[in-house]
């Protein structure tokens, strides 16, 4: 399992919006905002939401191919200039009785700057 530290689990915590990455069935990348979505509390999953999100390509590219990645991130500052966030890549699932999508780590994870 992928081992998050205290800061990133409190960056993780205080995300508000966040980035879907996906790939269809013929291999074409797709990256959406998400708004809805939380980390578990053992960090094994991140569970993503919306409204009518059975429906988005995010959702079916998901339960399709099995691979999903979520971007967390956001200006720390701007002057001086400091991006931060954290990538999580993983297999995914959709879960057609929740109508969600599971990411799953591991998998690499990059912490882009604090």
């Amino acid at each position: 399992m992928t081992t998050f530290t205290d800061a990133e689990r409190d960056y993780l915590d205080q995300g508000r919006l966040a980035r879907l990455a996906t790939v269809g069935r013929d291999g074409t990348p797709h990256i959406t905002p998400v708004g809805m979505w939380r980390l578990a509390a053992d960090a094994s999953w991140v569970e993503i939401r919306g409204r009518n999100f059975a429906a988005s390509k995010k959702y079916r590219d998901v339960a399709a191919t099995g691979r999903a990645a979520i971007v967390v991130d956001d200006l720390a500052s701007t002057d001086p200039w400091r991006p931060r966030g954290v990538e999580i890549r993983g297999a995914g699932k959709g879960d057609q009785r929740t109508g969600a999508a599971y990411p799953h780590p591991p998998g690499p994870r990059h912490q882009l700057g604090t």
